[in-house]
């Protein structure tokens, strides 16, 4: 399942300035996007609804900690190239502020050099912030910058996911 988000690519609109309260509202929508596709998932027979994990890359990794926080269907998690935003967010839009609620396993993925989400001041108090027990949560570095290396990221996911949700079958 790839959900279309509100102002993301066929519902392109007026991105709202972060920090304000559309920003707010439109992160909330976005939020609602996200339980919507995965009520979808629930009328599937063909779906495991048991073990359900969300994938994400860069703005969707950012958003990750708020999806993961108020989607409690979702049992496993892998956040490439994310962290906390680097602009000033309401409360109740800053990823931050979500992270203590997350308690599933969750696998972080980033590089060390990214300049979106620099790693002291963004990806290290992400993860820290998270609050899935330690065992059940990791954050991988990469010497790289925004794009993490694919061979890599696509092992670490898989073995992450088969720990979590077992194999597929």
């Amino acid at each position: 399942m790839f959900p279309i988000y509100k102002d993301s690519y066929e519902r392109l609109g007026k991105v709202p300035d972060a920090g304000t309260i559309a920003y707010r509202e439109e992160t909330i929508q976005q939020a609602k996007d996200l339980r919507r596709a995965v009520d979808y998932l629930e009328t599937r027979t063909d779906i495991d609804h048991n073990r359900l994990a969300y994938y994400a890359v860069s703005w969707g990794a950012e958003l990750g900690s708020i999806m993961l926080a108020v989607e409690n269907r979702i049992t496993a998690a892998v956040l490439v190239a994310g962290a906390c935003d680097t602009q000033k967010e309401l409360p109740e839009a800053d990823p931050l502020n979500f992270a203590p609620h997350v308690r599933i396993p969750t696998l972080m993925m980033s590089g060390r050099y990214d300049f979106m989400d620099p790693l002291d001041t963004c990806q290290e108090p992400l993860f820290r912030l998270l609050g899935t027990p330690p065992q059940d949560k990791r954050h991988i570095v990469f010497d790289s910058g925004h794009a993490v290396p694919d061979v890599p990221k696509m092992k670490e996911s898989l073995d992450w996911l088969d720990r979590y949700l077992g194999p597929v079958k």
